[in-house]
């Protein structure tokens, strides 16, 4: 009988051993997701409300995918990587995000693609107000050239 007991144990550690479970798999802290979106959002300069109205979802959606526990559908992910102007990749924390350079600043960008939406008669009225920052600027400019 002690030849079998050996043989049944050893059995069982053999089965034991064939039927654990692998070692999980290292995934990223469940606040992970929220977190990357809102540092990603805030880099770009862009507010919660603003980013949830590009994409057209409601801020308070927008608030829930940046909470730690809460993930976008699939679908939303290459619409905000696009908004944020980012891979899907850096967005799920495969890669690093790699802002594209860019003549202007996202701000900047955004402020002129809704200037670009307004009518004829706006239009006009801002490139003025504009048109007078940039000479009121180049003037001071010039005025602290022939100070120095």
């Amino acid at each position: 009988m002690n030849s079998v007991k050996p043989a049944l144990e050893s059995s069982a550690s053999l089965m034991t051993s064939l039927h654990t479970m692998p070692a999980r798999i290292k995934r990223e802290p469940a606040n992970g997701f929220g977190e990357r979106l809102a540092s990603l959002r805030k880099a770009a300069g862009i507010t919660q409300t603003a980013l949830a109205e590009e994409i057209g979802i409601s801020q308070r959606m927008m608030a829930y995918y940046e909470s730690p526990t809460a993930y976008p559908p699939a679908n939303l992910l290459p619409v905000f990587a696009k908004a944020l102007d980012v891979s899907v990749e850096a967005l799920l924390g495969v890669e690093t995000a790699k802002r594209r350079a860019k003549a202007t600043d996202t701000r900047m960008q955004r402020r002129l693609q809704q200037i670009e939406k307004l009518d004829a008669a706006d239009k006009r009225q801002v490139l003025q107000l504009i048109d007078a920052f940039i000479e009121r600027g180049q003037l001071k400019r010039k005025a602290q050239g022939k100070n120095s």
